[in-house]
């Protein structure tokens, strides 16, 4: 892209697009969409007044991490053994997310269990290790490998009777039990305006970083038949979609 001369890198592929794309230039317009602290991982100086020639949008996924947990515990009450699925080489991302869930778990009295999946060949041993563990639940953290194997992880959950919960919408309708986390539609909007901003002629380091907050709570009401729960009325009042 550096070598063509393009006018900005709309870079939304995480983070590791992200610092790719400041890395290979100092000149060319760099847009982020990214779930960590881009102050943390070198992406700009400050969020109010990012300078140079980066900027972009982050989301709440790690963030509302422990939400996640509560909203498993309020489905299946009597649920003491979590598991959380990451990425180990996602290090900065993993490290965020698990930084904000383990005191959630002590709070809501739930051990935690983190286990580590990089390829594909690893998941029929992790969920063979969720029922030695006796696990009740299973939280699959931000990442987007694990992003990328949504359908398939759905499935398995479904196989292996493992209620699990994502942070993705596009999870919970490939199957998935229920999806929790940062609406992709803002955040992606929220990424295309500020190329647009850009592209009219607007410097990356007058925009400052911004937060997409919106939130959603997907719950595929097929999938809790198929598993044998009932979720909660209180649950259903709060989703932002049902599905049927």
């Amino acid at each position: 892209m550096v070598d063509r001369q393009v006018t900005v890198i709309a870079a939304g592929g995480g983070t590791a697009s992200a610092v790719a794309a400041k890395r290979a230039t100092a000149t060319i317009p760099v847009v982020f969409a990214v779930a960590v602290d881009p102050v943390e991982v070198g992406l700009v100086s400050s969020l109010n007044r990012p300078g140079g020639n980066v900027t972009g949008v982050t989301n709440l996924n790690v963030e509302v991490g422990p939400k996640r947990l509560e909203l498993l515990r309020e489905l299946i009450p009597t649920a003491t053994i979590i598991a959380v699925l990451v990425n180990p080489t996602s290090s900065v991302l993993t490290e965020s997310f698990l930084h904000d869930l383990q005191p959630a778990a002590v709070t809501l009295g739930l051990q935690l269990h983190v286990l580590h999946a990089s390829t594909e060949r690893d998941f029929d041993t992790i969920f063979s290790t969720l029922v030695q563990l006796r696990v009740a639940a299973l939280v699959i953290g931000p990442d987007n490998f694990l992003y990328a194997q949504r359908k398939q992880l759905g499935a398995l959950a479904l196989r292996h009777a493992m209620p699990t919960i994502s942070q993705n919408r596009s999870f919970a309708r490939a199957g998935g039990l229920i999806s929790y986390g940062g609406s992709e539609a803002d955040y992606y909007r929220l990424l295309g305006s500020y190329t647009g901003k850009i592209l009219k002629g607007e410097k990356p380091g007058n925009l400052p970083v911004q937060q997409s907050t919106k939130v959603e709570l997907i719950i595929n009401l097929k999938t809790a038949k198929a598993l044998g729960l009932t979720v909660p009325l209180s649950l259903l009042a709060q989703a932002d979609e049902v599905i049927e």
